[in-house]
Order: C-alpha cells, then sequence, then structure tokens
C-alpha cells in the first residue's frame, strides 16, 4: 500500500479528471487518489466511476449531495484519509494548474527532508505564473503580502492550494475547526500549522492557468479571504495553540 494519498475536489471537472486520473496513477513512487465530487452534473462522476476498476485500490470516490465548498471537500477527504492511516497527505487541484510531477518534489520535502507542511509555491521564487492576466496576478501577489502583512505568517504564497501534509500535522490543525469553505480555507489551514509551529517549507513550482472548463473563482471568494485574515488574528489572540 502506498503512503501517499492525493485528494482532489472536482465539481464539472469532465474535461480534465481523466487525464489527471491517469497523470497521478503513472507517478513512481506510487500515489494513491480520492476524489471528493460535489454531485457534478456534467458526467465527472461517471468518468471517475468508469476508471475505478482500472487502479483497484489506488482511486477512490466520495459522493457527496451538492456542491458545499472546496474547504468542507477537503476536511472530508483528510478525514477520510487519516481513518486509513496514510503517512502524507496531498491536496491538488483537477484542472492541471497544479503540475502532477512535483507531488513527487512536495512528498520529497515531508519524507526526506522532514518537513511537516510542504506547500507548491508560485512566488517563493519571484513570480512563476503562467498565462493569467496581469490584473489577477497582482491580486494573487498582493492578497499573500496582505496575509502575511495581518498574520505575521513568514510565506510567500499564502492562498496556495497544492500541499503535502505530514500526517501528525493535519491531526493536529484538524482538531480546531475549520471555518472558511473558499480560498480563505488555504490561508486558515496554514495559518493553524504555523500557530502549531510545524516546520513548513515552500517548493517552487511553476502554476499554469486551467485551458479546459471554469474558474471557481468568484467575488464572494475574495471577500471571505479579506475579510476572513481579519478573523483569524483577532480569533488567535484568544486561542490556547497545543498540538
Amino acid at each position: 500500500m502506498s503512503n501517499s494519498v492525493v485528494i482532489i475536489p472536482t465539481y464539472n471537472e469532465c474535461e480534465n479528471i481523466e487525464k489527471m486520473i491517469h497523470k497521478v496513477m503513472s507517478l513512481q513512487p506510487e500515489f494513491h487518489l480520492l476524489i471528493v465530487d460535489d454531485n457534478s452534473p456534467d458526467g465527472t462522476r461517471d468518468i471517475i466511476k468508469r476508471l475505478i476498476p482500472e487502479y483497484p485500490n489506488r482511486l477512490f470516490l466520495e459522493e457527496r449531495a451538492g456542491k458545499q465548498g472546496l474547504g468542507t471537500a477537503y476536511v472530508h477527504g483528510f478525514q477520510w484519509a487519516i481513518e486509513r492511516g496514510y503517512d502524507f497527505i496531498f491536496e491538488m487541484d483537477a484542472d492541471f494548474s497544479h503540475n502532477p510531477d512535483d507531488l513527487i518534489r512536495l512528498r520529497e520535502a515531508c519524507e526526506v527532508q522532514g518537513n511537516d507542511v510542504a506547500i507548491g509555491s508560485r512566488y517563493i521564487t519571484g513570480v512563476n505564473v503562467v498565462n493569467w492576466p496581469m490584473s489577477r496576478v497582482l491580486l494573487s501577489y498582493y492578497a499573500s503580502a496582505y496575509v502575511r502583512w495581518i498574520t505575521g505568517m513568514n510565506i510567500r504564497d499564502t492562498t496556495a492550494g497544492f500541499k503535502c501534509y505530514r500526517r501528525d500535522a493535519l491531526i493536529a490543525v484538524l482538531k480546531y475547526p475549520i471555518r472558511f469553505v473558499g480560498y480563505a480555507f488555504q490561508i486558515e489551514m496554514k495559518f493553524k500549522a504555523w500557530k502549531l509551529g510545524f516546520k513548513i517549507i515552500e517548493v517552487p513550482i511553476i502554476f499554469t492557468e486551467r485551458a479546459l472548463g471554469a474558474s471557481k473563482m468568484s467575488k464572494k471568494i475574495i471577500r471571505e479571504a479579506v475579510f476572513g485574515v481579519l478573523q483569524l488574528k483577532i480569533s488567535s489572540w484568544f486561542q490556547k495553540w497545543e498540538r
């Protein structure tokens, strides 16, 4: 059995999911893959179900009743992975904005180098983003700067969604309720790992904007992130942080 599982939440990813599954399954040493689908109406689940017999005991599907948000999908997947004893638990997108080959480097950062959390970082060595308009680059870059300023975290890519967690670090973080469901969830998870004193490293990656399918970004998600950071900081003053 592999000691590593990749969690990918999906909603309407029929154009990407089959290629992504085959790619993750081709990596060595091998990874397992859990897809958490929020009742995609475009046939994403049917594609996954068709491929499960091709990858027995490696490809798994958790189906949810409807679209409930990125954060809750990941928490569902994290709990599933912890219950099954995986040592290294990953999160990534289905749309190839994250290069699956970088999973190997993230695992090495934790398994070999001894870090508790490895972040696939767009900004640790400059700005490594492909096919984004300048407005989106500036929004993302300065959002991370804003988060660093408010929280005090020394993390360049605070909104990154490509990560590897050691099992014990993830268990400790999830002892504290996860409040946010959009991209603020990504900030919240890093903030809590940082407050708990876990060893966090940023691994440089190249982020490529999706070629197929629609982005899930919205004004509501941006507002949650902006005001969520302030809530995180203020509530942390009244929280006792213990592993």
